[in-house]
């Protein structure tokens, strides 16, 4: 390689960096010099990529909430009617809340910077956005935004629980929620369905 050629990989290294030292550490554990030093990157390459640690960890979880939207995807694209997108939603609940904990232990962190600095309520609203445009596919928009949170909630206790619920309660909250809603094909209402 030739000299002062930049690695195209290092912001990729950094961000990624970021996001496994605030799974193990949390937000406030993490540091310019410690994100250096697990993305195996020169420190100068922090300030030379980012503006400061808030455009870091906003990029950060910028890349964290599109993989989350990508696992919503990966669940509900294949549903072909309202009963196959009830089933994707409790598959859903349970693939998030038996999953990768390090998934959970991000998601936290990215709501208490969002509780605390309204700055991150933009990525979090952005996210609710993109979680509910894949629920809309199959319901209209007021069932799929009482879904969007009825998924973090089902997931986060299934998560924390010394002793989850099993399916069954799931799937009946699912049918709860989801009593009486129409497909999003016959009441998809235009524009204002869209509305975030």
């Amino acid at each position: 390689m030739a000299t002062g050629v930049t690695d195209p990989q290092r912001r990729e290294r950094i961000i990624a960096a970021t996001l496994d030292l605030v799974a193990e550490e949390g937000v406030a554990g993490v540091s310019h010099r410690k994100i250096a030093t697990r993305a195996a990157v020169p420190l100068g390459s922090m300030t030379y990529h980012f503006d400061g640690m808030d455009h870091l960890l906003r990029e950060a979880f910028g890349r964290f909430t599109d993989h989350i939207v990508a696992v919503f995807d990966e669940h509900l694209a294949g549903a072909a009617d309202l009963d196959g997108a009830r089933t994707a939603v409790a598959d859903l609940v349970h693939a998030l809340s038996e999953g990768d904990r390090r998934d959970l232990v991000l998601t936290q962190e990215l709501y208490t910077l969002a509780a605390r600095r309204p700055a991150y309520r933009q990525l979090t609203q952005e996210w609710m956005r993109r979680s509910r445009v894949h629920l809309e596919r199959h319901f209209d928009p007021d069932t799929a935004r009482q879904l969007d949170a009825l998924i973090e909630g089902l997931t986060l206790h299934r998560a924390l629980s010394a002793e989850p619920h099993d399916r069954a309660l799931t799937v009946e909250a699912v049918a709860r929620v989801t009593a009486g809603a129409a497909g999003a094909r016959v009441i998809r209402r235009g524009p204002a369905a869209d509305r975030g």
